[in-house]
């Protein structure tokens, strides 16, 4: 598949801004299924500086500086994209769960240490009590771990009601639980915790969702913002993505921005501002597919 994307971000200030710096993850990064094919992006006001650089992650990330008095920001960011469709995978084919904990207790080989860092908690996603009986009842002994993540997935799908309403960016992985609730962010929190609680490595993946469904298909959930999953590491496929938010492997409908530990890592725009008190955000994602 072949696709533009636009994705554009609105920022108005009740009061002027004298000063933005802002990183910005909006660049599709290339991986075995994905190769990007151009990037552009429009800021408003002119920033005073912009470069782009690779951040610990390998994510392409944006830079702006903003030196003049503001009480709007617009930011348009425009791409092109092809997305090879995902393999056909065995989950009898993948070791045993604790077959692949086990390497990470004395990694040997360079791609595990790789790996390593994505096993431990961060404050998004610190597991307790109620996340690892969640995991433990489906992570039972002795099975594949493709079938236990598969089963995770279709899981919080099921148990975790989506609702724009009931979170916000700093809600934690506990809170989550507790409420059974939140957005695409959440539920990909949700199974990041749930999978690094039974000692794996599991990742958080940022991106966009095809906006256009096929012909008599429903639209899927998350296909006018930013999306969001999760991914996790088992041999021999390596990262193997979940989208819990639509229970399906993402495949060619899915476009991936960056990944990280969780989502503090590949927020789509952050920054530090001086001035502007509150403010408003309005964000468009369009995903529209092209001729091949």
């Amino acid at each position: 598949m072949h696709y533009r994307v636009r994705h554009r971000t609105t920022y108005t200030y009740s009061r002027n801004v004298a000063y933005s710096r802002l990183i910005a993850h909006l660049v599709p990064r290339a991986t075995a299924r994905q190769r990007p094919l151009s990037f552009d992006v429009d800021v408003t006001p002119r920033p005073l500086e912009r470069y782009q650089r690779s951040d610990y992650f390998g994510n392409t990330t944006s830079w702006f500086t903003i030196d003049e008095p503001h009480d709007k920001l617009d930011i348009i960011a425009q791409s092109e994209v092809a997305v090879e469709p995902l393999a056909e995978l065995s989950p009898e084919s993948t070791d045993a769960w604790e077959a692949v904990r086990r390497r990470f207790e004395f990694p040997a080989d360079a791609p595990t240490r790789e790996v390593v860092q994505y096993v431990f908690d961060t404050p998004l996603t610190a597991a307790n009590a109620d996340v690892f009986a969640y995991a433990d009842a489906i992570f039972r002994p002795g099975r594949p771990l493709l079938a236990c993540a598969l089963e995770l997935n279709a899981r919080i799908h099921a148990d975790f009601r989506y609702d724009s309403e009931a979170t916000d960016t700093r809600t934690t992985v506990e809170d989550v639980y507790r409420l059974r609730a939140g957005v695409c962010q959440d539920l990909a929190h949700a199974g990041i915790a749930a999978t690094r609680s039974m000692g794996l490595a599991a990742r958080y993946v940022s991106g966009y969702l095809l906006t256009q469904p096929a012909p008599g298909q429903e639209r899927l959930i998350g296909a006018d913002a930013s999306h969001a999953w999760f991914a996790v590491w088992i041999p021999p496929y390596g990262w193997v993505d979940f989208d819990p938010t639509n229970d399906m492997l993402p495949s060619s409908e899915h476009i991936t921005i960056g990944w990280g530990r969780d989502f503090g890592d590949v927020s789509p725009i952050h920054g530090i501002i001086t001035g502007g008190s509150e403010h408003e955000v309005e964000v468009g994602v369009d995903v529209v597919p092209l001729p091949a």
